[in-house]
């Protein structure tokens, strides 16, 4: 698709699926794009969206970001769902080590500039990832975030230059744990320790009662994105 075409789908989608189940709009992306791929950060709405891609479309390529700084609970909830559905995920690593990282730029570099740490180990790696694929798939819901309110299901991601899917756009936390639950899907268990959305070690803390739910991130600042969706 040229620009143009890829506007018009988006235009089209977006109506048609504002009220659809996530399931359809996966079915609508597989459809459309062979040269798909999903973004899983094993956050409660990756998870969810592990398993509905392995009922629909098993072949789609599933990636996640290694900064190197994840939790120890992340990495092993990675291994439980692997071995679950007997998927390999694609690794997708920044060019610099924590070392390395160290070494150019200072010690803990998410301390003293988060948007550049965000950048190397972040934005950069996904850059590079998506430059292969046509479209996207993402965890994005509107009431996740004020910057993430306007989510349409189908957007075109003028960031990345391609198509993106936002299958739970419209959900909410609730219909979230409420698939998991159902469905028995393997999540991550800081969940359960009042981390409900999950980043780097260094950067994610539990968010106490009241909180918005994305207090735990960059805290004490006013950034609330790492670059991927804004």
């Amino acid at each position: 698709m040229n620009l143009l075409e890829k506007e018009a789908f988006v235009s089209e989608k977006a109506e048609q699926f504002e009220h659809a189940e996530p399931e359809e709009v996966i079915a609508e992306a597989v459809q459309a794009f062979p040269n798909l791929t999903f973004a899983c950060s094993f956050g409660a709405e990756d998870v969810v969206l592990v398993d509905m891609l392995q009922r629909l479309s098993p072949s789609t390529d599933i990636f996640y970001l290694d900064t190197e700084f994840h939790f120890d609970e992340t990495y092993n909830t990675r291994n439980r769902i692997s071995e679950r559905y007997d998927l390999e995920f694609v690794r997708v690593a920044p060019e610099l080590s924590p070392e390395a990282q160290a070494e150019a730029y200072g010690d803990q570099l998410w301390l003293n500039n988060s948007n550049l740490c965000c950048n190397l180990r972040k934005v950069e790696p996904l850059t590079g990832i998506l430059s292969k694929y046509d479209a996207w798939i993402t965890g994005i819901r509107r009431d996740q975030a004020r910057t993430r309110a306007n989510a349409k299901k189908v957007e075109y991601d003028t960031k990345f230059g391609l198509i993106k899917f936002n299958p739970l756009a419209a959900w909410s936390w609730e219909d979230v744990w409420n698939y998991i639950h159902s469905h028995n899907v393997i999540y991550n268990p800081l969940h359960d320790l009042n981390y409900p959305s999950i980043g780097c070690i260094h950067c994610t803390r539990a968010v106490q009662p009241g909180e918005d739910p994305r207090a735990g991130r960059w805290s004490g600042s006013e950034k609330v994105e790492c670059g991927l969706h804004k």
